[in-house]
Formats: structure tokens, sequence, C-alpha cells
């Protein structure tokens, strides 16, 4: 499991549709779905429900999406505590807008 799966799902989850959450992550749809499927593959567990063209949260992708969130959140307060302080903070950590 890599960070990077982790945040794509946060990210695909929030928008529950591959092209924006792709277009927001600013990677290709294949990279995307690619990324999803491995993570899914780790987990043995469909974390993603396809209902035709559109997509929800399975009950397992509902779980762990709140997992995911907080040991995100918890990983960029980290980042923020040991980064030097600075006046003007340019650089948000944000992966999915």
């Amino acid at each position: 499991m890599k960070l990077h799966q982790l945040r794509y799902f946060q990210c695909l989850s929030h928008y529950l549709h591959y092209r924006k959450a792709s277009e927001a992550l600013y990677i290709s749809q294949p990279t995307l779905s690619f990324a999803i499927k491995e993570l899914e593959k780790e987990l043995v567990v469909a974390l993603f429900k396809k209902e035709g063209r559109t997509i929800q949260l399975s009950q397992e992708g509902k779980i762990f999406l709140d997992y995911v969130s907080k040991s995100l959140q918890i990983l960029d307060e980290g980042i923020h505590a040991i980064q030097p302080k600075k006046d003007i903070k340019i650089f948000i950590y944000s992966y999915c807008h």
C-alpha cells in the first residue's frame, strides 16, 4: 500500500467520478484507475461499487475512508510540525481540490 494510493482513494471518494478526480489530482484516468485497482487487490475488497457509469463507495470503502482520512490528516500535521515556520505559507498540502 502506497501513500499516493490512499490520497487517490480519498480524492475519488470525494468526487465519485474518475475523470473529475484525475483532473483534481493532475494525473491521467488510467493512472488513477490502476492505483485504485491495485489498492483493492491488496486489501482484497472492493472499495467502490460500479453502477453503470457512476460509482459509489462500498460499505467497506466507507469504513476505510474514515481511517484513511484520519491517517492522512495526521501525516499532514506531522509534515507541518517539522517544517520551519515562515511568515508566508505558499504551498498547501491539498492533493484533492
